[in-house]
């Protein structure tokens, strides 16, 4: 997959990052936020698999590198101010290192969090390889 990508468009922090909020392309549901650089970007738009700047590695992040769990892109939004972007995409497998689909799968309960999502993957059969 090769999405042509006006790249020079975007408006990066002063770190070089955009925020990239990843959603489910057929049921909508927010499955993770992540930060892109230019050099995520464009593996991302390029290869058709999302990649990620790792914040806490320093190094490029290719989502499911590890576990197989890849989002594959179907296409990328651009907010309004063009500093930070919705990522469409394909799922393979549960997003979260969790084992849930999202990563978002608790909610606010009065003073906890409370699981509203079922596991759907052992998260040490993810990693296990």
């Amino acid at each position: 997959m090769n999405l042509s990508f006006p790249i020079d468009d975007l408006r990066f922090d002063e770190n070089g990052l955009l925020p990239a909020v990843v959603q489910h392309v057929e049921t909508k549901d927010v499955l993770m936020l992540g930060f892109m650089n230019r050099d995520s970007l464009q593996r991302t738009v390029t290869e058709g698999k999302v990649c990620f700047w790792s914040r806490s590695r320093q190094k490029l992040w290719l989502k499911g590198e590890t576990s197989g769990m890849f989002l594959l892109v179907r296409s990328v939004r651009v907010n309004c101010e063009n500093n930070s972007l919705l990522v469409l995409a394909q799922p393979i497998g549960p997003t979260c290192h969790t084992g849930h689909e999202s990563c978002y799968y608790r909610e606010a309960e009065g003073d906890t969090w409370q699981e509203i999502a079922p596991i759907l993957t052992d998260p040490k059969a993810l990693y296990a390889k």
